[in-house]
């Protein structure tokens, strides 16, 4: 089978399997604060890490600057809370369409936790948060040059919060942590198992 994207046989595909073939995801957690003061928290499966040195990573916001992209865009911060298992109904529920000014902490059922870098809060709850300072922010193009409506913000690692308990052998245990990753429609995964593979010498193991 093939196809261009424009022209899917919805007979067949009558779902876009996109985002089930670039999976699995990991699942961006992100709480910021705007200028004024209102808090924003929602996930967003278009997240990665981009570098290691300096430490970035990015979340993009399809349908442009929506509250978190805007605050984040205002404030120059975000933080990027771990989604797990366990928060599984939490993290969804932050997905809902609040009126403006209304809590997704409080929707729910979240704890702000103070940062020390960065305004925003952090989700207490996670076992790991990420405090980013915005380095660059892009409107990203279609091979048209066109603006596609979607923008990709890029934030530099400034400050790390882990729970202890998720600390074993100098390491933070993911298998322990269960965390969460998008796969495509409203399907998810979790990390509970995982398997050592040393690359090629000279090719590092980073």
């Amino acid at each position: 089978m093939f196809y261009e994207p424009g022209t899917r046989d919805k007979a067949i595909l009558p779902h876009d399997p996109f985002k089930a073939i670039v999976a699995p995801r990991p699942i961006g957690w992100i709480s910021t604060r705007a200028r004024d003061g209102r808090v924003n928290l929602a996930p967003y499966s278009f997240f990665n890490g981009f570098s290691s040195n300096p430490p970035i990573v990015g979340f993009s916001s399809d349908g442009g600057y929506k509250d978190s992209a805007t605050f984040a865009k205002e404030s120059g911060e975000f933080v990027a809370n771990l989604a797990t298992s366990d928060l599984r109904d939490p993290m969804n529920a932050t997905s809902a369409p609040l009126p403006r000014g209304e809590s997704e902490f409080v929707h729910a059922g979240l704890t702000m936790a103070e940062c020390r870098l960065v305004a925003a809060p952090r989700v207490k709850e996670s076992p790991a948060s990420l405090e980013c300072k915005v380095v660059e922010i892009v409107e990203i193009r279609d091979r048209t040059g066109g603006f596609s409506g979607n923008v990709l913000i890029l934030g530099e690692v400034v400050g790390v919060h882990i729970d202890e308990a998720y600390v074993r052998d100098g390491r933070f245990d993911i298998v322990r942590a269960r965390p969460l990753a998008r796969c495509g429609y409203q399907d998810y995964a979790v990390v509970e198992a995982v398997f050592s593979l040393a690359r090629p010498k000279g090719a590092g193991n980073g």
